[in-house]
């Protein structure tokens, strides 16, 4: 399998897959089965902390918090951003210290404020004067970076809305922090995820530059960036390769900011979605009337076992079957559930081969990133995705 990459100095980039494919072809599986490859993760993470220097890599824990990956990064060196206390516990008891993980959710309970200042955790992220006041109260004198809006974005999965504050609110958290006892050390955001070009920062570099300038004109002593993620997977579309990519972030980071005493970066899917395929099947084939220009393919995998960024047709996974080499047509793609949200590709139809039939195996390349944790316990029954590392 050949991934292909943007960019004149590096076109192309052959990813090896046999180690992923010899496990997938000597093995049976009754449901469908998550197979991450560690090796390819610990890859990734050499080709991106090659291009980050000297930033911080706090590897974003939700991506995939299987223990083995969490394990290896530990060895790696790797820091970690954490939304839960939950994963702050994975991290740990695979060895991960405390000072090496941020608790990066900007909705946080009282209670697991509390334990993670317990367990040694003092930077939390905030993005409004609540959770300041909790951040105050139960982890006292912690550092804490204030989240910003990304007002323009150019990801497949824009993050904005939820998280984050404008400019001015910002500054005003970070007097508000400091009144507080808390030392408010910088500002985060997340550009969006699956951002397929270093370029496609440029805009919103910009734009939060000059809040950052803002704020330390207003007498802020800045020395926290945490430029969050958005460092892509290859999924069918060309993009940079990881080194590279990641090199251009930072460079323009450095050039829009200056000079930063500490630089976090939260990459997830760019470090694990290409170490991981989903081993599937087809369960039906079908044609709603003789009119229907498409075929309906079901899978035993849908929106609710693990392809949730399905949703709007955001992700396009790449699929495979033992029957590539027939001719293709479109079809609509569906999973399993008794849920008529569950449906996958209809906008755009996905090129299947015209004989596929239900049993036949399918492979969903590059789904190690947002699968299993986005797996429902027992939606209608199904059990949740199984997860393999090797």
């Amino acid at each position: 399998m050949t991934a292909q990459f943007a960019g004149a100095a590096d076109a192309t980039r052959v990813f090896d897959p046999y180690r992923l494919d010899a496990y997938v072809a000597a093995n049976d599986f009754d449901r469908p089965t998550l197979v991450i490859d560690v090796d390819r993760v610990e890859e990734q993470y050499n080709a991106l902390k090659a291009g980050l220097g000297r930033a911080d890599i706090h590897y974003a824990v939700k991506a995939n918090p299987a223990l083995d990956v969490i394990h290896r990064l530990v060895q790696k060196g790797s820091h970690f951003d954490a939304a839960s206390r939950a994963e702050i516990e994975i991290c740990l008891s695979q060895g991960a210290r405390p000072e090496t993980i941020s608790f990066g959710n900007t909705i946080k309970r009282p209670s697991d404020i509390a334990w993670a200042f317990e367990s040694g955790i003092t930077l939390f992220a905030a993005d409004a004067e609540e959770e300041l006041e909790k951040i105050a109260e139960f982890a006292p004198n912690s550092n804490v970076y204030i989240r910003l809006i990304v007002e323009v974005s150019q990801a497949d999965w824009p993050l904005t809305r939820k998280f984050g504050c404008d400019g001015d609110t910002a500054v005003r958290l970070l007097d508000y922090a400091k009144s507080l006892g808390l030392n408010p050390a910088g500002f985060s955001f997340h550009v969006g995820s699956q951002t397929r070009e270093a370029a496609m920062w440029g805009p919103s570099l910009d734009a939060l530059a000059q809040i950052w300038h803002a704020a330390k004109d207003a007498g802020h002593n800045l020395t926290l960036l945490n430029i969050g993620g958005g460092f892509p997977a290859f999924y069918n579309e060309p993009i940079q390769a990881p080194t590279d990519y990641a090199a251009a972030v930072m460079a323009m980071v450095e050039e829009k900011f200056g000079h930063v005493e500490i630089i976090m970066a939260e990459p997830g899917r760019g470090m694990v979605a290409e170490a991981g395929v989903i081993v599937a099947e087809v369960l039906l084939v079908s044609r709603k009337s003789d009119r229907d220009v498409h075929r309906w393919v079901y899978l035993s995998i849908g929106r609710f076992s693990g392809l949730a960024e399905t949703e709007g047709e955001a992700i396009r996974y790449r699929f495979e079957t033992a029957r590539d080499d027939d001719p293709m047509g479109p079809c609509i793609m569906a999973g399993p559930s008794c849920d008529s949200a569950d449906v996958l590709y209809e906008k755009r139809p996905m090129p299947l081969p015209m004989t596929l039939r239900a049993g036949d195996r399918v492979l969903i390349r590059n789904t190690g990133a947002y699968t299993s944790t986005y797996s429902s316990v027992c939606f209608n029954g199904f059990p949740p995705l199984e997860v393999v590392c090797i």
